[in-house]
């Protein structure tokens, strides 16, 4: 091989990205003002907005119909909750199955406690070891969420013919939902009655579970 072979071939230079000057220079007239001035290309809003406007980031957080809802492993059929927020908190309940959304649906029985067919949370409850024998309870097959959806009630509307038509519709219980009301409840009841400690367990569901001073729920064992 010749010397010229072995000689190192220069790389390219590398050539500067082009920035756009953000001040360009401007002719003057006149005798006094120097010829040339120095001023921004483009002029900076004379007014600024009195908060910035936040970017639109697309949110991760999938809704809860789309979330994995694995069941409890010390939550079963039958099994004895302790509902902890809500309108019925404090208060002891049977569980009877999990829906397609991952709520649990649950029942006070409403004879002993007033608590009526629900849905809830698993993360609102506290498993106890307490169970309730349900083999031989039959749940109605319309037990779902549809079933459970609330309902859009009519707004008052100030129109002519209905002057004093301006109540706002309240919501109560339908004929439907009563009847398979009492159908799960006296099966439930029916299979409390099978317990070989009934006595206890119906003053146990019928109590409100509390806590007193230096009684911490992570310590106890339900």
């Amino acid at each position: 091989m010749g010397p010229k072979s072995e000689a190192k071939v220069k790389a390219p230079a590398k050539t500067k990205p082009k920035t756009d000057p953000r001040m360009v220079s401007k002719s003057i007239g006149g005798d006094k003002n120097g010829g040339k001035r120095t001023v921004r290309k483009s002029r900076l809003p004379r007014y600024y907005p009195t908060e910035d406007k936040p970017r639109k980031l697309k949110s991760r957080r999938r809704p809860f119909s789309q979330h994995k809802h694995k069941l409890r492993s010390s939550i079963s059929p039958g099994t004895v909750l302790i509902i902890v927020a809500g309108r019925q908190k404090g208060k002891r309940v049977v569980f009877l199955k999990q829906l397609d959304s991952g709520l649990l649906l649950v029942t006070g029985p409403f004879h002993l406690n007033g608590c009526p067919l629900r849905r809830i949370n698993q993360i609102y409850v506290i498993a106890t070891k307490t169970k309730v024998d349900l083999g031989s309870v039959k749940l109605p097959d319309r037990l779902n969420d549809k079933y459970f959806a609330r309902k859009k009630l009519r707004k008052p509307k100030h129109t002519e013919g209905e002057i004093f038509d301006t109540k706002k519709e309240v919501y109560t219980v339908t004929e439907e939902r009563k009847e398979d009301q009492v159908a799960v409840d006296k099966q439930v009841l029916e299979a409390i009655r099978k317990h070989p400690d009934k006595k206890l367990l119906f003053g146990y569901l019928g109590a409100m579970f509390s806590l007193q001073n230096r009684q911490y729920p992570h310590n106890m064992v339900f």
